[in-house]
């Protein structure tokens, strides 16, 4: 029916046909529900928030220290930073005492977001080393990250080799040739939470002594650029 493209697509239609696919094909895998990684992804998404809370309160508290402090602050103060250098402005006008007092509730709120990262850091350690995985073992992955790419991975075995693995998450770099010329660029597309968890590990060993430094530093210079976001 599609192939004549008389039939229009459906969600009624795309059940039909999976249905058809289930009853007729032999060594499909069963869906399980499984409890461990469903809990994962709802902690680690909290942890997520949680960072992005922090992101968007350390902004608001910086705009602010620029506006009280003459010669402003450094763009990612602590709530420790942030609280002592508060304790030296005594604003006079409505606008400053405003601008203060808002400040204050931020380096507050900052500090609370902390204890509760920290918590989730913690108990999203202790879940990830009960699954007996040993990601957090390579540099520059934390309990997030090894956590994030469980979820989003599921079962190993559906990805049959690292290639399947690199495209899918669009890690694998994408061939532009044209003619004689031999050129790659970076790829937009596949998961891009597992493509951020892998960009950060690659970005922290980058800064230190590493596998992935020596790795990247035997690498031509002209070919430097992609390599480092693609691995």
């Amino acid at each position: 029916m599609f192939a004549t493209g008389q039939g229009r697509k459906t969600d009624a239609t795309d059940a039909h046909s999976i249905a058809l696919v289930g009853t007729r094909m032999a060594g499909l895998r069963p869906v399980v529900n499984d409890e461990q990684l469903a809990l994962l992804r709802i902690l680690v998404d909290r942890r997520r928030s949680l960072g992005e809370d922090h992101t968007r309160m350390v902004s608001q508290l910086h705009q602010l220290l620029l506006e009280l402090i003459p010669g402003g602050t450094k763009k990612s103060p602590s709530a420790a930073q942030a609280k002592a250098l508060l304790a030296t402005v005594k604003p006079r006008g409505m606008v400053g005492k405003a601008r203060r007092r808002v400040a204050a509730e931020l380096i507050s709120d900052l500090e609370r977001v902390y204890r509760r990262s920290n918590e989730a850091d913690k108990e999203l350690k202790e879940l990830v080393a009960s699954t007996g995985t040993t990601l957090m073992d390579l540099h520059g992955i934390g309990p997030s990250g090894a956590a994030r790419l469980l979820v989003e991975v599921g079962d190993i075995t559906r990805v049959p080799s690292r290639a399947h693995f690199a495209s899918w998450n669009g890690t694998a770099p994408i061939d532009a040739s044209s003619g004689d010329q031999v050129r790659h660029r970076l790829s937009r597309a596949g998961n891009r939470q597992i493509n951020r968890v892998l960009h950060i590990m690659a970005t922290v060993q980058l800064r230190n002594p590493t596998e992935g430094r020596a790795y990247f530093d035997r690498k031509p210079p002209a070919r430097r650029r992609w390599k480092r976001c693609a691995h």
